[in-house]
């Protein structure tokens, strides 16, 4: 019996899906593209009790996703929006006060496979079983592992781009390489997890 389809999928989880940064992901969804939710606990607006899945304002929290990763880690929501409804709930009382992560931050399967459709995106394989990808990116991550193991990890993000860049020059067979921005994007998050633990 095969499992029913995902629900919902996080914002990292979309943007390794597109191959987009988290910037790209709120950009889109604050010009209407698709719509960011989150999961909340009962609050109350007035008289009206909220809970459940609810759409959040992305340019009310927009500072999370600076393109420079100096933005918060986490927000206050101050109005939500029930799904399918077009009127913004607001949250007045500060006890009230909703506070979300990026990693609470959810984009519903539907509107994913829909978004997907109408950009006519190929969507990424779970595997490069049977395939062949462009880039070794499996071999660039163990290469990653081993570096840090064995000599912690790089006083720079910059230095730790430009170790990665000479990796794939080594390795390519067709000299063929991926530019520094696709390499910056797929290092930040490992390079910000590594750093937070430091």
């Amino acid at each position: 019996m095969a499992l029913p389809p995902r629900v919902y999928f996080t914002l990292h989880e979309a943007a390794a899906r597109w191959d987009c940064t988290l910037a790209d992901i709120a950009g889109w969804a604050s010009v209407g593209l698709f719509d960011i939710v989150t999961a909340i606990a009962p609050v109350t607006s007035g008289s009206q009790i909220v809970a459940g899945y609810v759409v959040v304002s992305v340019t009310d929290i927009l500072q999370m996703f600076r393109r420079c990763g100096t933005g918060p880690t986490k927000c206050f929501l101050r109005r939500v929006r029930l799904k399918n409804h077009e009127d913004w709930i607001m949250i007045a009382d500060p006890a009230e006060r909703i506070e979300v992560t990026l990693a609470d931050l959810l984009i519903m399967a539907e509107e994913v496979r829909r978004f997907e459709t109408e950009c006519d995106l190929l969507r990424r394989p779970a595997s490069h079983i049977g395939s062949t990808a462009r880039y070794d990116w499996d071999g660039m991550y163990i290469s990653l592992i081993r570096r840090v193991h064995e000599y912690g990890i790089p006083e720079t993000q910059a230095e730790w781009v430009g170790e990665v860049q000479e990796w794939f020059v080594e390795k390519s067979e067709s000299g063929e390489v991926p530019d520094e921005r696709t390499i910056r994007r797929r290092l930040t998050p490992i390079w910000k997890a590594l750093r937070e633990t430091c």
